[in-house]
């Protein structure tokens, strides 16, 4: 047999043979090791034959996806705007100081693939060769810089990123005089890269998608070492230019997904963290994009429908009042709300049944005893008729759902409520002795401060609609209307308030919030809009926790 047609029969194992046809060419080899190495470099080929024409399919059908999932909006998106965020300049620098921990993660969680090829040399013939089990170690990266260009990118620029790639080097050849030689050994790759990412933002699925695929990689340095450098020097010159630029092929490949698929699963993140928030039981909202995200050069800013989302509750909004003026770009984050969500979320609150609270024990003691005067007294007496405040009930709820107005001085939040007292006399049957009927309109402020909301009414106007009770049917003594509105005006509003706070702390302490190190928060009341503007950071580096229990 000729050199010549011993090389091809060699390189048809590599190309074109079955596994069995594999292991006949080798059944002449004395070497077990050679013949595995054989084998997985021949496995390594044919699952790289395998998804190249694959590939091309998912290729079209991403194409195909991404078209399918363009946003549509209506003729004028800015009037449908009920929720707005605005995260500026100082929050994208802080977020780049953490950029380190996701192009870290990226390189971590790449999947290298195995990487197969061949070149022919003089007298040997052609060599095939295959890098499997590619790992990274050592990886540092020195300077990190971010820019935000108007109308186009977020432009993300990591300097020196250096790293250590290791793995195992299979090759095999057919030599002169009919010798063929199967080898494995461990490699490694000093490396130096420059890393250049920039992300748009977009709308897909109606919410905010980061495409990252505009991303490059720029070698200064990628040294390859053989295992204890004792290979034929040849084989070292041979194998370092060509695996080089394959290597680079594959690092931009595979990184530079990893960079895109990272920067959707932060955006998913923050997503489903927001419809999370703003979610309890079976009251939502939909904070699908109302228009496509902007990138400014001093913020980024996407605006969100904000509708009110509860069974067969249907809500409208189309006369959003919002305009970019209306935040500045001093603080990190900014959410502009409309008062039509508050009205939105009360009106559901109330359908919801929610807006009911029933007063007993000490708490109902507090209430009533607020004064020692005769005037107290004689209500204790006539209302309870001597009943333990423990057998005692007051049930207080709303007749209609609650009107918010947002105003300079706070909310102001005006309501029709009902309260009823009962009592549960020992061996005697429930008796209602008061049932009354007011209108209250009260002011609030609210704030934020050591992870805790708090609600501070300013003043409240109350009104009688109805006033009946057991121990005086003409509804005549004065007295008692007088006592029992200074109590509800000193006592109830906040005792009904304080009920509210613990649960709102709660919603706005939790759903993956421990992310984030809110600071100096504060909230802002205009004529039909509020505004909660805030700084944060991530505090021990949960970023990088998430990123790898997300994996």
């Amino acid at each position: 047999m000729s050199f010549d047609n011993r090389r091809k029969q060699v390189m048809s194992c590599f190309e074109r043979a079955p596994l069995g046809g594999m292991k006949a060419a080798l059944a002449g080899r004395e070497s077990v090791t050679s013949q595995r190495a054989l084998l997985r470099l021949g496995m390594l080929w044919a699952g790289r034959m395998r998804l190249g024409s694959s590939g091309i399919f998912v290729g079209i059908l991403l194409v195909l996806v991404h078209a399918a999932a363009a946003c549509e909006f209506g003729p004028v998106p800015d009037r449908a705007t009920g929720i707005v965020c605005r995260m500026t300049k100082p929050a994208a620098l802080l977020l780049n100081q953490e950029t380190a921990q996701v192009i870290q993660a990226a390189f971590r969680n790449a999947n290298f693939p195995n990487i197969t090829g061949e070149r022919s040399v003089r007298l040997l013939g052609k060599v095939a060769y295959g890098l499997s089990n590619i790992q990274v170690n050592d990886l540092s990266i020195e300077q990190s810089e971010v820019e935000l260009k108007e109308n186009d990118a977020i432009d993300i620029a990591i300097k020196n990123v250096t790293a250590v790639f290791k793995g195992t080097l299979t090759y095999g050849y057919a030599g002169a005089w009919f010798l063929q030689l199967f080898h494995s050994v461990d490699f490694e790759i000093e490396s130096s890269i420059d890393l250049q990412i920039n992300i748009k933002l977009m709308c897909q699925e109606d919410q905010v998608a980061a495409d990252a695929s505009d991303c490059y990689l720029s070698f200064h340095k990628l040294t390859l070492h053989l295992q204890g450098d004792k290979e034929p020097g040849w084989l070292k010159q041979l194998f370092t230019d060509f695996i080089s630029f394959t290597l680079k092929f594959v690092l931009k490949r595979e990184v530079c997904n990893e960079i895109n698929y990272l920067a959707q699963v932060l955006a998913n993140y923050v997503h489903d963290l927001a419809a999370n928030f703003v979610r309890d039981e079976d009251i939502g909202l939909d904070i699908s994009l109302a228009s496509d995200p902007l990138i400014k050069a001093n913020y980024l800013e996407s605006h969100h429908k904000g509708l009110v989302m509860y069974k067969n509750y249907s809500d409208v909004f189309s006369d959003s009042v919002f305009s970019p003026s209306l935040l500045s770009e001093s603080r990190m984050l900014y959410f502009w709300l409309s008062e039509h969500i508050l009205n939105s979320l009360a009106s559901a609150a109330f359908l919801d049944e929610r807006l009911v609270m029933n007063i007993s024990g000490k708490k109902l003691q507090a209430l009533f005893e607020i004064e020692d005067t005769e005037v107290q007294q004689k209500a204790v007496q006539l209302i309870f008729q001597g009943t333990s405040y423990n057998d005692s009930v007051a049930k207080v709820w709303s007749l209609t759902h609650p009107e918010i107005s947002l105003q300079p001085e706070g909310t102001v939040v005006k309501s029709l409520v009902a309260v009823e007292i009962n009592i549960f006399p020992p061996g005697e049957e429930s008796l209602m002795v008061l049932y009354m009927e007011k209108e209250i309109t009260v002011t609030i402020q609210a704030a934020y401060a050591e992870k805790k909301l708090i609600l501070q009414p300013l003043d409240s106007r109350i009104e009688f609609k109805v006033f009946k009770w057991a121990a005086d049917p003409s509804e005549n003594d004065q007295s008692i209307r007088n006592f029992l509105q200074k109590m509800i005006s000193v006592v109830g509003i906040p005792e009904v308030i304080s009920r509210i706070e613990p649960a709102l702390t709660s919603l706005m302490n939790s759903k993956g919030l421990h992310l984030f190190e809110i600071r100096n928060p504060e909230i802002i009341t205009r004529k039909g809009y509020l505004i909660v503007q805030l700084d944060f950071s991530f505090p021990n580096h949960l970023l990088l926790d998430f990123l790898q229990k997300g994996f």
